[in-house]
């Protein structure tokens, strides 16, 4: 189940939401089929320059969104060079000054405190202008509320809010949770997801085919 390579805008006429899969070009950004990002303050095809931050290549640490995932207008996404280290009795940043400080270059990354990738499930819902920090892990069908701050992990199925983003409700009951984390619809074939629309839609899992 793939869109086409060169497909970038979903809607006719539309040039604020896009595929966004289409418009990545960094090789430590990973993007699911069908996911979307809308904007209507900048270009959406400048999704990387305009909200993904301090995602340097010295890290190694990645951006990974799942499938048909749909992320509004100004979310962020802040990676590990963004964090000044705790382990030091100081948080200013000598290593990364390392000519200013006769320091060895290899050790720039010391300036801060590497705590992972950010990873993103799959279906997920992320509001404007919502930020998620560095290591933090959302689980499938989450929803993020607007104006929202991720500093941890986020549960499957679980609506957060706030600063910081605190969990407000389940989506589900535990039992249709755990029934679509084993399903998983997102990786069906193109067809079967067109036959299970309107069940899907109707919110009631005894309904999927």
């Amino acid at each position: 189940m793939t869109i086409p390579a060169d497909k970038i805008y979903p809607r006719t006429g539309d040039k604020q939401t896009v595929y966004l899969k289409n418009v990545i070009t960094r090789p430590n950004i990973e993007v699911g089929d069908y996911t979307m990002y809308n904007d209507f303050v900048n270009d959406p095809v400048l999704f990387e320059k305009n909200n993904v931050f301090y995602h340097y290549p010295i890290n190694n640490d990645w951006l990974k969104i799942g499938k048909f995932c749909s992320i509004a207008c100004g979310a962020k996404f802040i990676f590990n060079s963004a964090n000044h280290t705790l382990k030091s009795l100081s948080t200013y940043p000598f290593p990364l000054f390392f000519e200013e400080w006769a320091l060895e270059r290899k050790n720039v990354a010391d300036s801060w405190d590497n705590k992972g990738d950010i990873v993103v499930g799959n279906d997920v819902w992320i509001g404007y202008e919502a930020v998620v920090m560095a290591g933090v892990k959302i689980g499938d069908g989450a929803i993020i509320g607007a104006r929202s701050l991720v500093t941890k992990d986020i549960p499957p199925y679980t609506i957060v809010g706030g600063l910081p983003a605190k969990p407000i409700r389940k989506r589900f009951s535990e039992e249709t949770i755990l029934r679509l984390l084993e399903i998983r619809w997102w990786d069906w074939p193109r067809e079967k997801i067109s036959e299970n629309i309107t069940a899907i839609q109707s919110g009631l899992i005894e309904y999927i085919k």
